[in-house]
């Protein structure tokens, strides 16, 4: 694929939109803190590995009454009390060996039998893995999906890169929608092309049968997004990301 194609996969599954549910924060006002779809109710539990050193995501889920399964190998648990999680001291990646577990092998573990699930992964570009053997069945399971995403630079610019992360930019765009779109601009930028790509992004997604509707984006940030270093400019989302106007 040239720089054009992959370019267009990321606008393709990065294009926001407004699904039909007004988005809600989750989480401080600030790092840790994400945008949702309020369309939290009957969702059985949230798997959210990558544990950082305040829950306050997992802590505002738990007044949803939705227990948070979490995981991460460099910690002992969470530095918090979180009502009805479970905690595993385990990384996530593509296949389970020693203190590695695949995504699909810790959902047979912890996954209620029936109901929608979220997912919540921030976990340093180890995200591409994990989607490597996801299969889709798994991934039908989620019915919103919050994730960051980094090293897009990398993306566009090293094909091999490319191909490791391109499973998780197919699957999700098969069956969700983005529904808020964040920079994180203490990880800066890199220019390409002469178009300013961050190096860091959140998505939050939300599976095609919840959408309402699917209006377009066209202003970024939303009024509920905090920056995360406060005293340096927002990154701006580039305009191929966002549906251009007809």
């Amino acid at each position: 694929m040239t720089i054009d194609d992959r370019r267009k996969l990321l606008a393709d599954v990065l294009c926001p939109f407004d699904v039909g549910h007004p988005l809600i924060r989750v989480g401080a006002f600030g790092d840790g803190g994400y945008l949702v779809p309020n369309d939290l109710i009957g969702i059985k539990a949230c798997f959210s590995p990558g544990v950082s050193l305040q829950s306050s995501f997992e802590l505002d889920l738990a007044k949803w009454s939705i227990p948070s399964i979490m995981a991460d190998a460099s910690v002992d648990g969470p530095a918090e009390t979180i009502p009805g999680a479970i905690f595993s001291k385990r990384f996530l990646g593509a296949h389970t060996k020693g203190d590695v577990i695949s995504l699909e092998d810790w959902m047979a573990q912890h996954a209620p039998a029936s109901g929608d699930l979220m997912l919540q992964m921030d976990i340093e570009a180890a995200e591409y893995p994990v989607f490597e053997t996801l299969p889709t069945t798994s991934l039908d399971r989620f019915r919103i999906i919050v994730i960051e995403l980094h090293r897009i630079p990398s993306i566009l610019t090293k094909p091999r890169f490319f191909e490791k992360a391109k499973p998780l930019y197919d699957a999700i765009g098969a069956k969700f929608t983005c529904a808020h779109l964040h920079t994180n601009n203490a990880s800066g930028s890199m220019e390409i092309e002469g178009v300013e790509f961050p190096r860091v992004v959140e998505a939050t997604f939300i599976r095609n049968d919840r959408i309402a509707q699917a209006r377009p984006i066209s202003a970024l940030p939303h009024p509920l997004d905090v920056a995360h270093h406060p005293t340096r400019p927002e990154i701006a989302v580039p305009d191929e990301w966002l549906a251009q106007p007809i």
